[in-house]
C-alpha cells in the first residue's frame, strides 16, 4: 500500500532542508535496480516480498525482457524517519518527514548520455559496486561524470550474499576483499576531487559504506551494529563505530580490544566478529532448516517474525528473515538523509557547474540560495514522448522560483548565449 499522497510531498517540497535529490551509478549489472526495488517498497508503492524481482524503475518492454536499464528512470519517495533515527543527525531539518527523489541510472556504456543528463539534476550518488567483481571500467566512468558535476558520493557494496552462499569465504578473506573494494574507489575520488565539494572518499567507520545485498533486500551500515553494541560494551555509538573496521581485534577469552592480531584462536578482528559471523550464523541455520536454533537468535536480536513465514523453508526463509532483522532501506535511507546534501546545501557550490551567466546576477543567486521567491530556473534533463503525438512531458528540476500551469517560460536552447536577445531553441 502506498504510504504518501501527492497532497504530502507537494508539502514537503517547500521545506527544502528535507529533501535529497540523488541518482543510483554503477557498472554492467551490479545491481542498481533491484537495490532500488527496496527503497521502492519501503515507501510502499511495491510489495516487500516481491522487491528485487520486479525491477520496479526498468518501465519500458525492452528493459523488463533483456533485464538491462536503457532509460534513466525518475521516482519521488516520501519517508517519516522516526526520532530515534535521527537524534545523531546534526544538519537543518523540518520535522522528519523526508521526500527523496530518486534516479535509477543505467549502467551500459552506450546509454551514458543518460547518466550525464540524471548526474546534473541530481546533488548525490549513491554508487554501487558488487563485492566479488569490484571496481570496474564503467564504475570509474560514473565516478567520474558525478564528481565532475560536484556531486556527492556513497558507497554500498553490493551482492554481499554472493560471499555467503556461493563463494563461502570466511570473514577475514571477505573483510580483505571488501578493504579492496573501497580502497578502490577512494583513488578514483582522490583523483578527480574538487576543492570545492571537499573530501568526498567513503569511510564505514563515518557511515558513507553500506554492505548490501539487492536481490534479498536487506542491507546494514556499521551504524546498525554499533547500536547493538554499543551498550554491550559501555561505550559510545561513534567510538564502537571505529572499533568495527581497521586494524581492531576482539579476544572474547580475554575480552579485550587490541590493535593487532594477538594469534590467539579465538582473537578476530571486529568486523570478522560481530558482523560477519552473526550474518553467516543466520543465513546458514535457515538454509539448513534449523528452526529450533534460529528461533531463540532472532528472539536475541529481537526480530519477531509472523506466524506464516514461519512456515518458509531454505532461501525463501533466509530473504525474509534477513529482510526483517536488516531492511535494506533503513540503511540506505540513512546514509542519504545523513550523508547526502540537500538543494539548499549542495547549490551553494554547484551554482558554477549550473549556471554560465555571470555568477553575481540575481539567477545565480537565486540558484546559490535555493530561493523558491526568486526568478524561476528550471533545468529539463530529458524529453518524454507522451501518447498523443506531437507532445512532450519534459522532466527536470527547479533550481529557483516556483513553476505552474499555464506559466509562461522563456526556452533557452544548448546553443543560447546569455546577454543576447535572440532566443536559440
Amino acid at each position: 500500500m502506498v504510504k504518501f499522497t501527492a497532497e504530502e510531498l507537494r508539502r514537503i517540497m517547500d521545506f527544502k532542508h528535507n529533501i535529497r535529490n540523488m541518482s543510483v551509478i554503477a557498472h554492467v549489472d551490479h545491481g542498481k535496480s533491484t537495490l532500488t526495488d527496496s527503497l521502492v517498497a519501503a515507501a510502499g508503492i511495491i510489495a516487500q516480498e516481491v522487491a528485487g524481482d520486479v525491477r520496479m524503475t526498468d518501465t519500458r518492454q525492452d528493459e523488463a525482457e533483456r533485464g538491462i536499464t536503457i532509460k534513466s528512470t525518475g521516482i519521488s519517495l516520501y519517508y517519516e524517519m522516526s526520532d530515534e533515527a535521527l537524534k545523531s543527525y546534526k544538519g537543518e531539518r523540518n520535522g522528519n518527514e523526508y521526500l527523496i527523489n530518486l534516479i535509477d541510472s543505467p549502467g551500459h556504456v552506450d546509454f551514458s548520455s543518460e547518466v550525464t543528463a540524471a548526474l546534473r539534476i541530481t546533488d548525490g550518488a549513491l554508487v554501487v559496486v558488487d563485492c566479488v567483481e569490484g571496481v570496474c571500467v564503467q564504475t570509474e566512468t560514473v565516478l567520474r561524470q558525478a564528481l565532475g558535476e560536484r556531486i556527492r558520493p556513497v558507497l554500498t557494496v553490493n551482492k554481499m550474499d554472493r560471499c555467503f552462499l556461493e563463494l563461502q569465504v570466511d570473514g577475514e578473506e571477505a573483510y580483505q576483499t571488501f578493504q579492496r573494494v573501497i580502497e578502490n574507489a577512494n583513488v578514483i575520488m582522490a583523483t578527480y576531487e574538487d576543492p570545492l565539494l571537499g573530501d568526498c572518499q567513503v569511510y564505514p567507520e563515518k557511515g558513507t559504506v553500506a554492505f548490501s545485498a539487492g536481490l534479498h533486500g536487506w542491507a546494514f551500515t556499521l551504524t546498525n551494529f554499533a547500536k547493538m553494541y554499543a551498550s554491550k560494551f559501555g561505550v559510545d555509538e561513534s567510538k564502537m563505530m571505529e572499533r568495527l573496521w581497521g586494524e581492531n581485534f576482539f579476544d572474547p577469552a580475554t575480552k579485550k580490544w587490541t590493535t593487532k592480531n594477538t594469534g590467539s584462536p579465538t582473537c578476530k578482528r571486529g568486523f570478522v566478529q560481530f558482523c560477519y559471523e552473526p550474518i553467516k550464523q543466520i543465513i546458514n541455520t535457515c538454509m539448513n532448516d534449523q528452526k529450533d536454533k534460529l528461533w531463540p537468535m532472532l528472539q536475541k536480536l529481537g526480530v519477531t517474525m509472523k506466524s506464516e513465514e514461519k512456515d518458509l523453508m531454505g532461501k525463501a526463509l533466509m530473504k525474509r528473515v534477513m529482510q526483517t532483522w536488516l531492511p535494506a532501506s533503513n540503511a540506505l535511507l540513512e546514509m542519504m538523509i545523513f550523508h547526502l546534501p540537500s538543494p539548499a546545501r549542495a547549490q551553494k557550490y554547484r551554482v558554477e557547474n549550473l549556471y554560465e551567466g555571470p555568477l553575481d546576477d540575481p539567477y545565480a543567486t537565486a540558484i546559490r540560495n535555493c530561493d523558491p521567491e526568486g526568478p524561476l530556473m528550471l533545468y529539463v534533463s530529458k524529453m518524454i514522448p507522451a501518447s498523443d503525438k506531437g507532445r512532450f512531458f519534459a522532466f527536470g528540476r527547479v533550481f529557483s522560483g516556483k513553476v505552474s500551469t499555464g506559466l509562461k517560460v522563456r526556452i533557452m536552447g544548448p546553443n543560447y548565449v546569455p546577454g543576447e536577445k535572440k532566443l536559440v531553441c
